[in-house]
C-alpha cells in the first residue's frame, strides 16, 4: 500500500448528525452561548480588578477559573462557527492537533483551579483565623504556576504521538472539534500506548481533582459540630459545588463515552461534548454572582 493511502493532511469534523438541514440556525444558539461565555467571564475579571475589596484569595481563583472558562471557549468556537454558518467541515492536521491540546489543557486547567478553589474554602471554614496568612499572594501566585505547568506538561505528548500515527480511509471526527481519543480512533495503528497515556492524564487529573474536591467540600462541612454552623458553610461553599458538578459529570461522562460507550449514538455524544464545553463558562459567572454578595452588589451597581 502506498505511502499517500497512509497519510492525512486534514480531518473533517462533525456536526449534529441528522441535523445538518439546519445548522445555520444551530449557529445563533451556539454564537449566544460564547457572547454569554465571553461577555460573563470578562465581567467577573473586570470586577475582580475593579473593586479593592476583592483583593482577596478567593476572588483570585475566580478569576483563574474565568480566564480558563474564556479559553475553553476560544479554542472551541473557531472550529464550530465555520460548520454551522458557512458548512466548512475540513480541519489541517496540525491545526487539529493544535486545537486538541489547548482545549484538553484548559480542561485541565480549570479542574486545577476548582480544586484550588475547594481547598480555598476548606481553608476558610476550618481555620479562618489562619486564612491570610496560609493563602499569601506568593503562595497564590505559586499555585497558579504549577496549574499551567501541570497542565501544559501533561499533554504536551499527546499531539506528538498522534502525529507519529498514520491515518488512512475514514478522516471524519464525530465532533465539531477535535479532541484527543476521537483523532486517536482514525489511526490505522496500535493505539493503546496513545489510549493508555490519555486514560493515565484523565484519571490523574480530572479523577484526582473531583475526589479530592469533594472530599475537602464535604471534609469541611461534616467537621463543624453545630447544624446551623453547618449549613452556613455548606451554603459558602454552594457556588463550588455547582462549579464542580458542572464540570465534572459531563467531562468524566464524555471521556468514558468515548473509550467504552461503542453503542452510544453520534447525537448523544455531540450533545454531551457541548454540554461539557459551553455549560461550565456560560454557567460559572452567573452561579458566582448569584451567590456571592460582593460580585453581586458590584454588577447591580455597575447596570
Amino acid at each position: 500500500m502506498s505511502d499517500s493511502n497512509h497519510t492525512s493532511t486534514s480531518f473533517f469534523l462533525t456536526g449534529l448528525p441528522g441535523l445538518e438541514a439546519v445548522h445555520t440556525w444551530l449557529s445563533i444558539p451556539l454564537c449566544a452561548m460564547y457572547v454569554a461565555s465571553l461577555a460573563g467571564n470578562s465581567l467577573i475579571l473586570w470586577v475582580v480588578r475593579s473593586e479593592p475589596s476583592l483583593y482577596q484569595p478567593m476572588y483570585y481563583f475566580l478569576s483563574m477559573l474565568a480566564v480558563t472558562d474564556l479559553g475553553l471557549s476560544a479554542f472551541t468556537l473557531p472550529t464550530m462557527l465555520p460548520i454551522y454558518m458557512l458548512g466548512l467541515r475540513e480541519v489541517a492536521v496540525d491545526v487539529c492537533l493544535a486545537q486538541l491540546f489547548f482545549i484538553h489543557t484548559f480542561s485541565i486547567m480549570e479542574s486545577s483551579v476548582l480544586l484550588t478553589m475547594a481547598f480555598d474554602r476548606f481553608v476558610a471554614i476550618s481555620n479562618p483565623l489562619r486564612y491570610g496568612a496560609i493563602l499569601t499572594s506568593p503562595r497564590i501566585a505559586s499555585l497558579g504556576l504549577a496549574i499551567v505547568v501541570r497542565s501544559i506538561g501533561l499533554h504536551i505528548p499527546a499531539p506528538i504521538m498522534l502525529k507519529k500515527l498514520p491515518y488512512c480511509q475514514n478522516h471524519l471526527l464525530s465532533h465539531s472539534y477535535c479532541l484527543h481519543p476521537d483523532v486517536m480512533k482514525l489511526a490505522c495503528a496500535d493505539t493503546h500506548i496513545n489510549s493508555a497515556y490519555g486514560l493515565f492524564v484523565v484519571l490523574s487529573t480530572l479523577g484526582v481533582d473531583s475526589v479530592l474536591s469533594y472530599a475537602l467540600i464535604l471534609q469541611t462541612v461534616l467537621s463543624i459540630a453545630s447544624k446551623a454552623q453547618r449549613l452556613k458553610a455548606f451554603n459558602t461553599c454552594i457556588s463550588h459545588i455547582c462549579a464542580v458538578l458542572l464540570f465534572y459529570t459531563s467531562m468524566i461522562g464524555l471521556s468514558m463515552i468515548h473509550r467504552f460507550g461503542r453503542q452510544v449514538s453520534p447525537c448523544t455524544r455531540v450533545l454531551l461534548s457541548y454540554l461539557h464545553i459551553f455549560t461550565p463558562p456560560v454557567l460559572n459567572p452567573v452561579v458566582y454572582t448569584i451567590k456571592t454578595k460582593q460580585i453581586r452588589l458590584r454588577m447591580l451597581h455597575l447596570f
